[in-house]
């Protein structure tokens, strides 16, 4: 295979595989990377505690090490990208994504949000029955106010965080007159 056109070989491993199985380089005069995509997957990390691994320990062909948990999975286990496959598996990217969420849209983290919870007895802050699983939070300021159900954080969310809609809601559930009254013709009064 070393004589074969659209072959190129690896530095690490020293095989001769197809041009598909490296990853683009742009500053490289071929545009490919000088390793093959199987042993830049067999490498862990620098923060792994794991120690490198050499040529013998390459993955075999339609498998790929995962940095997050260092385990060989095959292909249908990861999810494609532009150029190959994700650099964690599924299950690993699945397991990681509520705590990216928490610290991305609300600067928390899960233990921030654990403490959270515990402060409020456990349950949501605004029915005091329902276990509180939903950061709730202003759209405006994007201040964390507390940790509610499911429920009553979609209220809130439909109701646009309007207090005055909240205390119309609130008067139309004790049965007050929330329609408008005629004063005069074409003039409406509305409660207040």
């Amino acid at each position: 295979m070393a004589s074969e056109e659209g072959a190129k070989r690896c530095v690490r491993c020293g095989e001769f595989r197809p041009y598909a199985a490296f990853a683009r380089k742009r500053s490289n005069l071929d545009g490919l990377q000088r390793h093959c995509r199987n042993c830049a997957t067999s490498v862990p990390s620098r923060d792994m505690e794991s120690p490198v691994l050499g040529p013998a320990d390459c993955v075999a062909e339609g498998h790929k090490r995962c940095r997050g948990c260092g385990q060989v999975k095959p292909h249908g286990e990861w999810h494609r990208k532009r150029e190959g496959f994700a650099g964690r598996c599924k299950a690993c990217r699945t397991a990681a994504r509520p705590a990216e969420h928490l610290r991305r849209k609300y600067g928390l983290t899960e233990a921030d949000r654990d403490e959270l919870i515990a402060s409020q007895g456990g349950v949501c802050c605004i029915c005091s029955s329902a276990p509180a699983a939903h950061v709730d939070h202003c759209h405006k300021t994007g201040r964390v106010r507390g940790v509610l159900c499911f429920n009553c954080n979609a209220g809130l969310g439909l109701l646009r965080d309007d207090p005055d809609a909240m205390n119309r809601a609130a008067d139309y559930l004790e049965g007050n007159a929330w329609k408008p009254t005629l004063v005069a013709p074409g003039v409406y009064q509305l409660p207040s």
